[in-house]
């Protein structure tokens, strides 16, 4: 009897224990979760506004060069004239330290000065650095250690995005996918999960709707249509290879051409400006979600992924904050769309595929792109999207929007010991 009862205390402690853990991660992540989510929303909110006025007013980015001086005005009275933006949140995940508590407020104020003055920039950078801040700035508060500290800063990365997107599933795995390729860290895989849903339901019950799309027309499965999908996802490999040389080169030759950090804003800003006029359209200026909306109706311009390619470049070499997520929608869905329509894919869904395809080449993360597609556009596309993000993935090489992005492994071999920064 007494065997038993020892067996029975052995067999249940690490049950216990492990309840414990499961409490203590629920516990935080509903924390991180809310927070993240309520200043997302506030963000949201601001930027909702700031588009509308802007959209309504597009003369707005002829004054573009003062929004750059207010930036770059404000990271210096904050002492954060060498920002690395997400870069930075990466490199805290990997070595470890703190994410300074000024990143959350600099990078919502500078996103949104950046869309005001219509710079052609994304919003989920400013997603992922506050809700790293935000998350980093929880576990010092309640004296986490290192390693949980970690877990902390992809749980705040998880819920802002979801908060903002509408798309939890994704949010949760891109924070544990997108750190090191070839390794998720499913220690945070729990926070990340619960963070993401109450920061994506928090955000909604406060009116921010969730991103949804729907596809005209989905073709049949066959050889020849999957021939296409592969087709298209070598081109948008192709094309996300020159978008992240574009947008890491744009900002090294800024540097290194203009050192004043305000000329450097100020001459990237008359160059866009001067773009924006002779192309005579606003369609570049913000993220641009209403040209995605109408490249995944089938309509787009034939040169618009190039022009937005070329303008994101620009306003995030030169200074401005933002993303390059929704630019990297923007530049695959109008991509899909004209290919689409050259290689005899439906316009709508090569759009749709392309915009995701184009998201897991310069992310290198297929998994959290597969679950963003089913969160957009539903599942019935669903095996079309899978090729072209294994496709695309293959094709991308180790380029990627992030340079502290880390490669364990190769892409093409079974070879766990080899690690890469890229």
């Amino acid at each position: 009897m007494r065997e038993r009862i020892e067996y029975a205390v052995k067999t249940l402690r690490p049950i216990g224990r492990n309840l414990l853990i499961l409490l203590k991660w629920l516990a935080l992540a509903v924390l991180v979760g809310l927070v993240a989510g309520g200043v997302s929303t506030l963000f949201a909110k601001a930027m909702t506004f700031v588009t509308t006025f802007r959209m309504a007013h597009s003369w707005l980015i002829l004054l573009l060069p003062v929004g750059g001086i207010i930036i770059v005005t404000a990271y210096r009275l904050l002492h954060n004239e060498n920002d690395r933006g997400t870069n930075l949140i990466l490199a805290q995940i990997h070595k470890g330290g703190d994410v300074p508590s000024r990143v959350a407020p600099l990078i919502i104020f500078s996103t949104v000065v950046s869309h005001f003055f219509g710079a052609s920039v994304g919003r989920e950078g400013a997603a992922l650095q506050l809700g790293g801040s935000l998350g980093s700035l929880v576990g010092r508060i309640i004296h986490l250690d290192e390693k949980d500290r970690k877990v902390m800063i992809m749980c705040g990365m998880s819920a802002a995005f979801a908060a903002l997107f509408g798309t939890p599933m994704a949010a949760a795995i891109f924070a544990i996918e997108v750190v090191r390729v070839g390794i998720m860290y499913y220690a945070a895989l729990v926070p990340c999960i619960f963070a993401a849903l109450v920061a994506s339901n928090f955000s909604a019950s406060m009116g921010i709707n969730p991103e949804a799309f729907v596809i005209k027309e989905i073709p049949k499965i066959t050889v020849l249509n999957m021939g296409r999908t592969v087709l298209l996802a070598i081109i948008c490999a192709g094309v996300s290879v020159i978008f992240c040389m574009m947008l890491h080169n744009a900002g090294k030759y800024f540097k290194r051409y203009i050192k004043n950090q305000y000329l450097r804003i100020i001459a990237g800003s008359v160059l866009i400006i001067l773009i924006t006029v002779v192309l005579g359209t606003d369609d570049y200026m913000g993220a641009g979600m209403n040209v995605i909306e109408r490249a995944i109706e089938g309509e787009a311009a034939y040169t618009a992924f190039l022009f937005k390619m070329i303008l994101t470049a620009l306003a995030i070499g030169c200074g401005f904050k933002g993303g390059e997520i929704v630019p990297t929608f923007f530049v695959g869905a109008t991509l899909g769309c004209v290919v689409g329509q050259l290689i005899g894919l439906p316009a709508s869904c090569a759009a749709a595929v392309g915009m995701i395809g184009m998201f897991c080449c310069v992310t290198n993360c297929p998994v959290a792109s597969v679950l963003i597609a089913f969160e957009l556009f539903g599942y019935e596309a669903a095996p079309f999207f899978l090729v072209c993000n294994a496709v695309g993935y293959l094709m991308s090489g180790y380029y990627g929007l992030y340079s502290e992005q880390t490669f364990t492994g190769s892409k093409y071999k079974f070879d766990s010991e080899k690690e890469s920064a890229h």
